[in-house]
């Protein structure tokens, strides 16, 4: 059954096919202070239903990831990465990682288990 999600405002909505299983929580500068849950879909699973010049993006560091927030109330809502599985970045391989705080009622986010990632030290 299909998901969706948006910002705080509404402006920037979204869907993937379905629920995530697990959650990913990161402790990098940018996620730290972003405060996101993420999610994880083929690029190809991730509908975005507004209109893409509705959406602004925000680059840093190696510009490896495209992280994509509201234009109008600043929500981070879903960052583009290459897979990162082998340890190198696989361009043929994008990802898309959906701030799963935003699924809102649509998703018991106390019964998806979270997996930690140590951004801080590991990056």
């Amino acid at each position: 059954m299909p998901i969706k999600g948006s910002c705080h405002c509404g402006a920037t909505q979204f869907e993937v096919p379905e629920p995530p299983a697990s959650v990913t929580s990161c402790n990098c500068s940018f996620c730290a202070k972003r405060g996101a849950l993420h999610a994880y879909y083929p690029v190809a699973q991730f509908k975005l239903l507004t209109a893409r010049d509705r959406v602004s993006t925000y680059q840093w560091g190696h510009y490896v990831g495209q992280h994509h927030h509201c234009g109008i109330c600043g929500c981070g809502t879903y960052s583009e990465f290459p897979s990162f599985d082998t340890g190198e970045p696989d361009y043929d391989n994008m990802r898309v990682s959906v701030n799963a705080r935003l699924f809102g009622d649509d998703l018991d986010l106390a019964a998806v288990p979270i997996e930690y990632v140590n951004g801080k030290t590991d990056w």
